[in-house]
Parts: C-alpha cells; sequence; structure tokens
C-alpha cells in the first residue's frame, strides 16, 4: 500500500520495550513507524530521507514499519513469513546482522550464529533456516547479494565454541560470520583444524579488515 515516504526526521523515540519509533514528516503529516536501531543511527532529526515501509494489519490494528533500502524491506518480509516470526524478531535479526550476513547465515544453515540474536532459540533458528534457504539463494542473486551455500565445514559442537570464543572477544555477530565464511573457503586451513586454529585464523582475517 505504501512502498516509500520521503519527508523529514521529525524524531526518534526509543521505547522502554526497545523499540525504536521514527516520526516522518511528509506534506505536514506525521507519519509514525518502527524503524530498526541500525537505521536510527543514521538518521538526524531535521534531515531529508527516504524510507522504504510495511504496513502491517492484525486484528484491524494498523502498524508502520520502516526502513533504510528496499532490500532490508524485502528480507523483513521474507523474515515474517516464516512460521512463528513475527516483526519484533526480524528486527531483532537485522538489527543483529548485516543484511548480506543475515542471508549467508541463512543460506549456509549456522544456525548457531543466529542464536546470537535475542529472542531466538534452536528450534526458531532451524525453522529459519528450513524455510528461508532455498528462497534466499534465488532471492540473493535478484537483491545483488553474493552468498555462497556452503555451510561452514565444522561440528556443530567446534562451531558453537570457535563462535562463543570470538563472541567473549568482542566480536559481533556479523563480523564471526564474514571471518568463518572467510575463513572456510581458504583451501590453506585445514577441515579438520582445531578450534585454536580456526579461531587465530579468523582473528587473523579479522585483524587485516
Amino acid at each position: 500500500m505504501i512502498s516509500y515516504l520521503k519527508g523529514t526526521v521529525a524524531s526518534i523515540i526509543k521505547s522502554s520495550s526497545n523499540r525504536v519509533i521514527l516520526i516522518l514528516e511528509v506534506n505536514a503529516c506525521g507519519y509514525e513507524m518502527q524503524i530498526p536501531a541500525r537505521l536510527s543511527q543514521e538518521l538526524t532529526a531535521g534531515e531529508q530521507t527516504q524510507i522504504f515501509t510495511h504496513l502491517q494489519v492484525r486484528e484491524e490494528q494498523p502498524s508502520l514499519y520502516g526502513f533504510g533500502s528496499s532490500v532490508q524491506r524485502d528480507l523483513f518480509r521474507l523474515l515474517i513469513g516464516v512460521s512463528g516470526i513475527g516483526a519484533a524478531l526480524a528486527i531483532a535479526l537485522l538489527d543483529t546482522f548485516d543484511i548480506s550476513d543475515l542471508v549467508q547465515a541463512i543460506v549456509s544453515n549456522n544456525t548457531q550464529l543466529l542464536l546470537q540474536t535475542p529472542g531466538v532459540g534452536g528450534k526458531t533458528a532451524e525453522r529459519i533456516c528450513l524455510e528461508l534457504k532455498s528462497k534466499l539463494v534465488s532471492w540473493s542473486q535478484t537483491a545483488g547479494l553474493a552468498t555462497t551455500t556452503a555451510a561452514i565445514p565444522l561440528a556443530p559442537n567446534i562451531l558453537e565454541e570457535v563462535q562463543a570464543a570470538l563472541l567473549a572477544v568482542g566480536y559481533s555477530p556479523s563480523e564471526i560470520s564474514q571471518a568463518l565464511t572467510a575463513v572456510s573457503q581458504n583451501a590453506l586451513v585445514p577441515k579438520n583444524a582445531s578450534p585454536e586454529e580456526w579461531m587465530k585464523q579468523a582473528m587473523t582475517w579479522l585483524s587485516s579488515q
């Protein structure tokens, strides 16, 4: 119904429930919409901007959601199409990962990384991968995102150990996803390398970025 809105950032409100609300003034009319926290960091009150929107109506109560790009908005729509995934959880996923890293985590079945999103449990992560993997492979090509369907070649328990260690030293889920994907594609790193070696290689890659 509303594909996008161009207007002036009137205000950004952070609620006690961690929701971020943008008031966008368009032709003297203020549109209230929930946006990812990542987007709020890119906006400044009084500036002109374009926001891509999704209108959701539940129990006759309309809710407007705003995004910085049509790709992010379309990924949000794919996420809420998964059984049991609501708007709040979809936005949490978009806040935890860069778009390309989130898509890569899903198409490579990296459920352990998805678990770093607040509110995402094991079954939810598995459902997201199961329902979206094939859709995102084709969608990402249309959206211009480079992905690989190959899973990171580590046993789940070792992968979890490596990811937990990298999180503990301060790397974000998106950084970890990029690093482990890069290391897994390095022919010089044996696939049976120890967790310590994977962590060393991942941190070397991260420090070079």
